[in-house]
């Protein structure tokens, strides 16, 4: 029984390692301009559809949907994101993410973000549309 406990706690040690050797940078430190004006402040998430958003990050989003660079699961890890330099933001990352408004998102989500990979959405996705993925991000990968 006592080598058993002993295995079980290697084997969630050793999976933990493992991950956290793959796992992105986090704090994820950037330099993207804040959004101007009072745009950073803005919190429209209240109304958001986060079902819609889930839908339009997975899949629904032109010219890609958001999760090929993000990941499905929010932590950066995605098929394209790979190749991008710097990563794409790791949405799991708490010590990052609380310093990245829902008006921040907002703006990048609409304007893409210079000086990475992060495209301008604001021509395919309608405003509603992307408060609702900021919603979907917020609620299921920010913790």
């Amino acid at each position: 029984m006592k080598k058993v406990l002993i295995l079980s706690v290697m084997v969630v040690f050793s999976l933990f390692a493992v991950s956290s050797a793959f796992a992105g940078k986090c704090p994820q430190p950037r330099k993207t301009k804040a959004a101007p004006g009072g745009i950073s402040k803005k919190d429209k998430t209240a109304k958001a559809d986060a079902a819609n958003g889930k839908a339009i990050y997975l899949k629904k989003a032109k010219p890609m949907a958001c999760k090929m660079c993000h990941g499905a699961k929010g932590d950066g890890a995605g098929k394209l994101g790979k190749a991008l330099k710097p990563a794409p933001r790791d949405f799991t990352c708490a010590a990052t993410m609380k310093k990245v408004s829902a008006g921040q998102m907002f703006h990048i989500i609409k304007n893409g973000s210079k000086g990475t990979g992060m495209v301008a959405h604001g021509k395919t996705l309608k405003d509603k549309e992307i408060w609702d993925v900021v919603k979907y991000i917020r609620s299921t990968f920010v913790k």
